[in-house]
């Protein structure tokens, strides 16, 4: 690893040249390009929304720990209210709590992974769930799913700043919080926060978030939010203005802060002042905030069992989690739903928790079963073909943990499979390659994926660059795609009586001889093609 590049210390009288230093330092730090472009790319997706749904879930299953993070997530009682199967694809979880909620789940899932392997890890669990206590408290004072989606996103990045100095700035982190400590007693400190960052840093959090923000391409109404109002809380109402949401922010913030740090016993008084304070600008009624914040512990519970993010005993963390709430119903008589109330483990022979044994199971049948039966769900009521085909891919992809699948269709005019739908390693830009003749001029040889598909002839072809295998490969796959290994699982539907070829999946890996599949894989595989040719049935009506 390099050095870290030389600057000027951190001071608070050149505030440009201070910035520049704290971005380069984050910079340098292995982690943080990696979190910047996927910040950049999940806010910059799309505004349509079939594309958005693809970006999406195409950088989400990039990360096998992101992934099964967000699943377990969103198995938790929360996000399965109405009961029913495991949930086992993100295409299907975009279906059940939107796009906006997946993507908001996705974000503050990727402040997790970059807590891992921290030596202050401790701190960072706290400061991730103070933030997401600001972020779910505000959802929960939100009357439409829509608000309440940006009304999250907004009051969670509002901390954006604070959270980059206690991943890449730890020592100057601990400086700022020692002199911003509020009492034991709950009494503010003689500093604030921002007062703090700005002497420390030479630049309040606040700032350092907003940079940042700009340099994720954070859209203008997000950045906006982040930024804290100033002046006195309006004695007028908000809603509908741009400023909602930024006044939102502060409430949340200010609730989730006293949450934290309040003796419990002065909670409920505080949690009532508050309000009091934004009745008439955010139209509140009487113990929204206290109620609100019962349900958003309620939910951080969940969020903290589903991630296993384990507190130390007497954290002062404990105090935003439903068990600690001394409003909440049954306060101090649980500790809260466990890991097997939620659905989301197994016990060993020893009883102990076994990491691996979650809902979203990590072998290829286990993940072929559950995508099976996620589909099944989905076609019990009305859906789209692109939806079941989404979640059909992505169940392949995550079971062979392929490099990428294409699903290519026939198309009536041309007579050929077009790719269609892509999804791994440069799929999207690679799908359109697939042009797959399914006619032949007289004497014309077909090549391998036209016979494949003629016949009707599940293929896995294990080394590519075999003589006898090469010699039948297609110019434009030599030529484009190049894949040592992959599968071929071709689609055929009864029409008039003759068998149509209606489509072909295609999958395929990195490494010759790495794409393996029992039998009983194979036979899960089947299904979930024989899904396919049901699903383009019940929409094109047999």
């Amino acid at each position: 690893m390099s050095a870290t590049p030389s600057a000027p210390e951190v001071s608070g009288e050149n505030p440009a040249v201070t910035l520049d230093y704290l971005l380069r330092r984050m910079r340098h730090k292995s982690d943080f390009p990696t979190l910047s472009a996927s910040v950049s790319r999940i806010q910059s997706l799309s505004e349509s929304e079939n594309e958005s749904l693809g970006g999406l879930c195409d950088e989400i299953l990039k990360d096998v720990a992101l992934t099964q993070k967000l699943l377990r997530l969103i198995n938790t009682p929360h996000y399965r209210r109405g009961g029913g199967d495991a949930i086992s694809t993100v295409s299907r979880a975009v279906s059940l709590i939107g796009l906006a909620g997946v993507r908001n789940l996705a974000l503050s899932l990727m402040l997790v992974e970059h807590m891992e392997d921290k030596k202050h890890a401790q701190q960072l669990k706290e400061e991730f769930l103070r933030t997401v206590m600001a972020g779910t408290l505000a959802s929960e004072l939100c009357t439409s799913s829509r608000e309440a989606e940006d009304a999250f996103i907004g009051s969670l990045f509002r901390n954006l700043g604070r959270l980059l100095a206690e991943f890449y700035l730890p020592d100057e982190a601990v400086e700022v919080r020692e002199l911003a400590r509020p009492a034991p007693d709950g009494t503010p400190a003689g500093m604030t926060e921002a007062a703090a960052s700005a002497q420390v840093l030479g630049m309040p959090f606040e700032d350092l978030g907003q940079a940042v923000g700009q340099t994720w391409a954070l859209p203008d109404r997000l950045l906006n939010t982040m930024k804290a109002p100033t002046g006195t809380v309006p004695n007028r109402s908000m809603l509908g203005k741009p400023e909602h949401q930024a006044w939102l922010a502060t409430l949340a913030n200010a609730a989730a802060d006293a949450m934290l740090f309040s003796p419990p016993e002065e909670l409920g008084k505080r949690l009532a002042v508050l309000n009091q304070k934004y009745t008439a600008s955010l139209e509140l009624k009487p113990d929204a905030v206290q109620e609100a914040a019962a349900r958003a512990r309620k939910r951080l519970t969940e969020l903290t069992k589903a991630l296993k993010l384990d507190l130390p005993k007497n954290a002062q963390a404990e105090r935003l989690l439903d068990h600690f709430y001394v409003d909440a119903p049954n306060a101090g008589q649980t500790e809260g739903p466990g890991p097997e109330a939620l659905g989301l483990a197994h016990t060993d022979s020893d009883g102990e928790l076994d990491r691996d044994q979650v809902v979203m199971a990590t072998n290829s049948a286990d993940v072929l079963t559950s995508g099976i039966q996620d589909i099944t769900n989905t076609m019990v009521d009305s859906f789209k073909l692109n939806d079941i085909l989404r979640m059909i891919l992505e169940t392949i992809y995550r079971a062979l943990d392929c490099r990428r699948v294409i699903f290519c269709m026939r198309d009536a005019k041309t007579m050929q499979l077009i790719g269609r739908i892509g999804l791994g390693h440069g799929a999207d830009g690679m799908k359109a390659a697939f042009q797959i003749p399914l006619k032949l001029a007289p004497g014309a040889q077909a090549d391998l994926f036209t016979a494949v598909s003629l016949k009707g002839a599940d293929t896995l072809i294990s080394d590519a660059s075999a003589e006898p295998i090469l010699s039948r490969l297609p110019v434009w796959f030599r030529d484009r795609v190049q894949a040592p290994t992959f599968l071929l699982l071709p689609m055929t539907m009864k029409h008039q009586g003759k068998d149509m070829v209606l489509g072909l999946i295609y999958a395929d890996k990195a490494q010759a001889g790495s794409l393996q599949i029992s039998e009983k894989d194979l036979s899960l595989l089947r299904t979930l093609r024989n899904q396919a040719v049901m699903a383009f049935k019940q929409t094109t009506g047999g």
